[in-house]
């Protein structure tokens, strides 16, 4: 008989209570998917087809099923944990079980405010794509991206079943949009345009597969909303394995269909839904990409918001952050003090991203180095929280190899992660000297 390694039992004792809470969740499965789909889907789908063409030609469609398929065990892995022990603390409480405060405390601080980098990122892309859409000029990205802030910071302050259900009809929206970018595209496919398979080598599948992470990344968003899932053990499971499924046939799909129209020329411009829908829709092309934008912005930022803001009302419950913001972490609430919190977060970043006219990538950077580096040790604490050699436990191992891969890729853009994680450390020590006094 296996075994799972102890906690500690005050732990286990909150995550209990936050377990039977969850059972009777508001959020069902339909919804529970539609909120993965949004989570991981993303930006990436605006520009990832085109980027993958110009790196690896016609293999970057082997380049998606590999990611695809290396990605799984990262995807089970949270699902195992989050059904296992559904808290808004997400990976963190992972973490908290399985190593410790001060590792937890980092990664929640990571979370929080490493990873909500990518918010302005967001933000940014679905105002540029919207404006070009709409034809207005550059100067209303800005206010279009902090628009999209605003308006999930808002739909949240409603609770998860308001945002979910409006989440539901977004993601809905979003997948019937793509059936029918690919379905209007697929017509003009020609079976030459597939040769030469490998046009830049293996090394061009490889720069392809860097590429297609951020199309997979996303999932461990979810783990922060588990407790408002009914049956959380076994929604989470099948959300994961529907969204994941999605996800994966829609990159898939695309990938197919911009190879075979354009061939390892590639698309004309950066937005190829716009150049697949022009093949046989002219004039169609602008309008669908618009529509496809907003539904993605304020998609994805109706997943991270929640996130964000149940991960700070429990790093307020666990005395990681100060216990004001803690009101709202248990399971069926609206943590509206930290939803204040994550506002000034995420409004601030892309205050400072939009008037100093920063540049994208060393977000997206930071963004990426900081989910990294919380993936790593949330998989460090799956294979010490799940029961040894169950499927579980193997996907955790194998995904702490990849992870620790990935982490090694990015040591050179871990400075904002080790300075949170020294914060974390120093929070410990200054919380030690105090007791001692």
């Amino acid at each position: 008989m296996t075994r799972t390694p102890a906690a500690p039992a005050s732990a286990i004792t909150a995550v209990k209570a936050t377990t039977a809470s969850a059972a009777h969740g508001r959020i069902g499965l339909p919804t529970a998917s539609a909120l993965y789909i949004a989570a991981v889907l993303g930006t990436g789908i605006l520009v990832l087809p085109g980027l993958g063409v110009d790196a690896a030609g016609p293999a970057s469609i082997l380049a998606v099923g590999i990611v695809l398929v290396l990605s799984i065990p990262l995807a089970g892995t949270f699902a195992a944990l989050a059904g296992r022990y559904p808290d808004g603390g997400g990976v963190a409480t992972f973490v908290r079980l399985a190593l410790g405060d001060t590792a937890a405390r980092a990664t929640g601080y990571w979370f929080l405010f490493g990873v909500g980098f990518g918010a302005p990122v967001v933000a940014a892309l679905g105002g540029e794509y919207l404006t070009a859409a709409l034809g207005l000029d550059r100067g209303w990205v800005a206010a279009i991206g902090l628009g999209f802030l605003a308006a999930s910071l808002v739909l949240n302050l409603f609770g998860l079943r308001v945002s979910g259900t409006v989440q539901l009809g977004l993601s809905g929206l979003l997948v019937a949009v793509v059936v029918g970018v690919i379905a209007s595209a697929a017509p003009a496919v020609e079976s030459a345009n597939f040769t030469p398979f490998l046009p830049h080598g293996w090394s061009g599948v490889a720069l392809g597969i860097s590429l297609f992470v951020w199309a997979f990344a996303g999932g461990e968003a979810i783990t922060h909303i588990a407790h408002e899932f009914r049956n959380p053990r076994r929604t989470i499971v099948w959300a994961t394995v529907i969204g994941m499924t999605v996800v994966g046939l829609a990159y898939l799909a695309l990938q197919f269909v911009t190879v075979g129209v354009f061939g390892a020329a590639g698309a004309r411009s950066q937005a190829p839904l716009i150049d697949l829908v022009a093949v046989n829709l002219p004039g169609f092309g602008p309008a669908v990409v618009g529509g496809i934008a907003t539904i993605i912005a304020l998609g994805v930022l109706n997943v991270y918001v929640p996130a964000f803001s149940n991960l700070t009302a429990s790093l307020a419950r666990d005395r990681h952050l100060p216990r004001w913001l803690a009101k709202g972490a248990e399971a069926g609430a609206v943590p509206r003090r930290a939803i204040g919190l994550v506002g000034l977060i995420m409004l601030g970043y892309a205050s400072v991203y939009f008037v100093f006219g920063l540049d994208m990538q060393t977000f997206i950077l930071i963004h990426t180095a900081s989910m990294v580096s919380l993936y790593f040790l949330g998989m460090v604490a799956a294979v010490r929280l799940l029961a040894r050699f169950t499927i579980g436990w193997w996907m955790a191992v194998v995904s702490v190899v990849l992870t620790g891969a990935l982490l090694v890729l990015a040591w050179d853009h871990l400075l904002v992660p080790a300075l949170l994680a020294l914060v974390a450390v120093l929070v410990t020590v200054i919380r030690r000297i105090r007791s001692r006094v």
